[in-house]
């Protein structure tokens, strides 16, 4: 009797097992989960196409919610509710890499992609702004140095570029731009508006005394309605270009680049945004661009490792790769080798920004 109970026990026993497997099996992805960055995402999604079509994995599925966004759900934890991949137009953040550590999310790979430029664009039906990063700084800061004079600063009173710098249009402000989520709009108030913030003495001096101080009146963007948030989709910054031939755009050379039957580019301290200024370093607003991995998820998740070998690969960021095509200007063969290295190798990044 004891025998039939204890075989009966196993049986049971053995019969939820695999009824366990089979549930974790279901719950398991069989696709590569990607999120972040809109300036990113045309790069990925060339390469997750093309990774779909010349292997047996799925095709990655990728979600543009911003850089900010992407690494939020990135550095949520580990497994198969949470993202592989986060793209970003930026570094990633000291804050994020805490977020990241307190949820287990502890061996991550940083990739950089390659770089990009931040662009003042609007529609070629009106002429090209020549334009400095001191204008943008005073035509887009929530606060200005007063133009009576002195060192006081006084919520932003430009309505026209026109009053901004005579040599502008006279035209009204209106600036079309991501959201605080998006890394195009950290780096364009580091590169662009903080540019031209520390030409004024009184505010460079400040860095020294109180950096949060400092930054804190270089990245602060006004909030009247001469800037307007467009959300993370740049296809409907476009359309509104289009519609408003005074408006101007912010978002990625990638993007002017896939739109110049439509869009054009402002200089930018006397630099046109093109291909061999940015890769030069010649044009002021330019960053490089990111993705992270977790590493954890590597040989979990199928398709990652083949993915990522597809994206390093000299035929996807090469000289003459076709992401080229796409408007993404190359690392040096060096910098590639480097990071490709890095990948093949899973050498997690030291958790620590700059």
């Amino acid at each position: 009797m004891n025998r039939i109970f204890l075989g009966a026990a196993v049986a049971a026993f053995a019969i939820a097992i695999a009824a366990s497997v089979r549930i974790a099996h279901a719950q398991a992805r069989d696709y590569v989960s990607i999120v972040g960055s809109s300036t990113v995402y045309p790069f990925t999604t060339v390469v997750a196409e093309q990774f779909g079509k010349s292997t047996r994995f799925r095709t990655p599925k990728i979600e543009s919610t911003g850089s900010g966004g992407g690494l939020k759900l990135f550095c949520a934890g580990v497994g198969v509710n949470h993202p592989d991949i986060a793209n970003s137009s930026r570094r990633i953040k000291q804050s994020e890499v805490d977020r990241c550590n307190e949820n287990g999310v502890t061996d991550v790979i940083e990739v950089k992609v390659g770089y990009d430029g931040i662009v003042l664009a609007n529609s070629k039906k009106t002429e090209v702004m020549e334009i400095s990063r001191r204008d943008l700084f005073l035509a887009l800061a929530r606060e200005v140095p007063d133009p009576a004079g002195g060192d006081d600063l006084v919520p932003n009173p430009y309505q026209t570029w026109k009053d901004v710098n005579d040599a502008l249009p006279d035209r009204g402000i209106v600036v079309l731009g991501p959201p605080p989520t998006s890394g195009t709009r950290d780096a364009f108030a580091e590169l662009a508006l903080e540019g031209g913030c520390k030409t004024f003495d009184f505010i460079e001096a400040m860095k020294k005394k109180d950096k949060r101080a400092y930054k804190a009146i270089c990245h602060s963007i006004r909030e009247d309605g001469a800037y307007v948030e467009a959300g993370e989709n740049d296809n409907l910054i476009v359309q509104k270009l289009e519609a408003d031939p005074g408006a101007f755009g912010v978002f990625g050379f990638s993007f002017l680049d896939q739109n110049v039957d439509k869009l054009q580019g402002s200089m930018v301290d006397g630099v046109a945004p093109e291909f061999e200024a940015i890769a030069a370093g010649d044009y002021p607003v330019s960053r490089p661009l990111y993705f992270y991995v977790k590493k954890a998820h590597v040989g979990q998740i199928p398709g990652i490792e083949g993915y990522l070998a597809e994206f390093t690969s000299d035929k996807a960021w090469g000289d003459d790769g076709y992401l080229t095509d796409k408007g993404l200007i190359p690392m040096p063969e060096e910098e590639r080798m480097q990071f490709a290295a890095d990948v093949k190798n899973l050498t997690p990044l030291e958790l620590a920004t700059e």
